[in-house]
């Protein structure tokens, strides 16, 4: 009786983070020139959304969800010490996500109440399937992980809900970004000072990141009662107050970290700029919110900067990590991070750029695709290959021993 430890099946299908930062890699590649042409007029939409909804449901709920997919699969047998899930469920998951991008393309022929069924199953799927695996476990702590991941489902319904009786998404589009952004200051407040504290203990005589204390969880309850203000009062004062006070804490909760003594390491380095988009973004949800800036501005900062850059990061120190390659980005993915930044600045540039010929969306959508294209090209082979880390090797080792025991 084969062990079942053994996998041999492709590699693509033997660890969650590979369909699904595979996925998210290339869908971001195609994503956004399709959107370009959409929003130009030359490729028609068949599908429930308008042309809008469509890029930002995609962008959050396409694109997003394949992130987290990945990295919640990755995490959890970390937390549990058991299996991960692999083979023919993996690659059943993968096609639900996929089956739900085509649906929302238009692409399958289903009306708007078909469209969220197909669109709805992948998030439901994964919280099954990850909870599936804690419970097996025994790890009931971790139980609290499947929090995130149904209320992401919730605000793709609303999204969807919204659609149906209004015609367009409102709510849902806000609700989206900010229960990714909330993620970003959750996990990233976690793993940011952690990478960096580990990279510079190896330097005698530097001040290390502050740990995580009360200071943290006050700037994380300012900031979430900042995001559920946008989400429903984005053009009242409270909004414009609490996300002003909830840019500060988050500048300074970043400055705590010591990023600025990370400079020399690239990996680190990203993910300290992608964290500085998110104070940013509140910035300019509180200059949307004050009538001062548009409410584009917020959602681009938000989105292309601190989602965009964040997964990307996290999705380049992950797939090197757990493939056993050297925690060293190297000049494409350098450049590659480099160009999702220009992105940003790019497209909220056309926010306040006036009077001269400038096209900040052309220019933000070809960086855009030149960062996702370098990513692909360097991130899509070790996705797909069977080497693995050292770490790995040596929990399937470790399982192998428990099965003959």
């Amino acid at each position: 009786m084969r062990p079942l430890t053994e996998f041999h099946g492709p590699a693509l299908f033997s660890y969650g983070f590979r369909p699904f930062f595979l996925a998210a890699t290339l869908f971001g590649l195609c994503v956004v020139p399709i959107w370009w042409l959409i929003w130009r007029g030359q490729v028609p939409l068949a599908g429930p959304f308008i042309p809008a909804d469509w890029h930002i449901h995609e962008m959050i709920f396409g694109y997003g969800s394949a992130v987290v997919a990945g990295f919640l699969f990755t995490a959890v047998p970390n937390w549990t010490g058991g299996l991960p899930t692999r083979g023919y469920p993996l690659a059943a998951l993968l096609s639900v996500w996929i089956a739900g991008r085509l649906a929302v393309a238009g692409l399958i022929g289903f009306g708007s109440f078909g469209v969220m069924l197909v669109d709805q199953a992948f998030l439901l799927a994964v919280a099954t399937m990850i909870a599936r695996e804690i419970i097996a476990g025994k790890n009931w702590r971790n139980l609290k992980v499947l929090v995130p991941v149904i209320l992401f489902w919730i605000a793709n319904l609303v999204f969807h809900i919204e659609v149906m009786l209004g015609g367009f998404a409102d709510v849902g589009r806000r609700l989206g970004i900010a229960l990714l952004i909330f993620l970003i200051m959750l996990i990233g407040g976690r793993i940011i000072p952690s990478f960096t504290r580990n990279w510079l203990a190896r330097r005698p005589g530097v001040r290390l990141p502050i740990a995580f204390n009360r200071f943290d969880r006050m700037a994380l309850v300012v900031s979430a009662a900042a995001l559920l203000t946008w989400i429903a009062l984005p053009f009242d004062l409270l909004c414009a107050a609490l996300a002003g006070l909830a840019a500060v804490l988050q500048l300074v909760r970043l400055w705590r970290w010591r990023g600025v003594a990370t400079v020399t390491s690239p990996l680190l380095i990203m993910l300290h700029l992608a964290y500085l988009l998110v104070p940013l973004g509140f910035l300019a949800v509180a200059a949307g919110a004050l009538g001062v800036a548009s409410p584009a501005l917020a959602a681009h900062l938000f989105g292309i900067g601190a989602i965009g850059g964040m997964t990307v990061a996290v999705m380049m120190r992950a797939t090197m990590g757990h493939t056993g390659r050297e925690l060293v980005a190297g000049p494409v993915l350098t450049l590659a991070f480099g160009l999702l930044i220009l992105a940003a600045l790019l497209r909220v540039s056309e926010e306040w750029i006036d009077g001269v010929e400038f096209d900040g969306i052309a220019m933000a959508a070809v960086a855009w695709t030149a960062a996702f294209a370098l990513l692909a090209w360097r991130l899509a082979p070790w996705l797909v290959s069977v080497k693995i880390s050292r770490k790995a090797a040596t929990t399937l080792t470790r399982w192998k021993g428990a099965e003959r025991r």
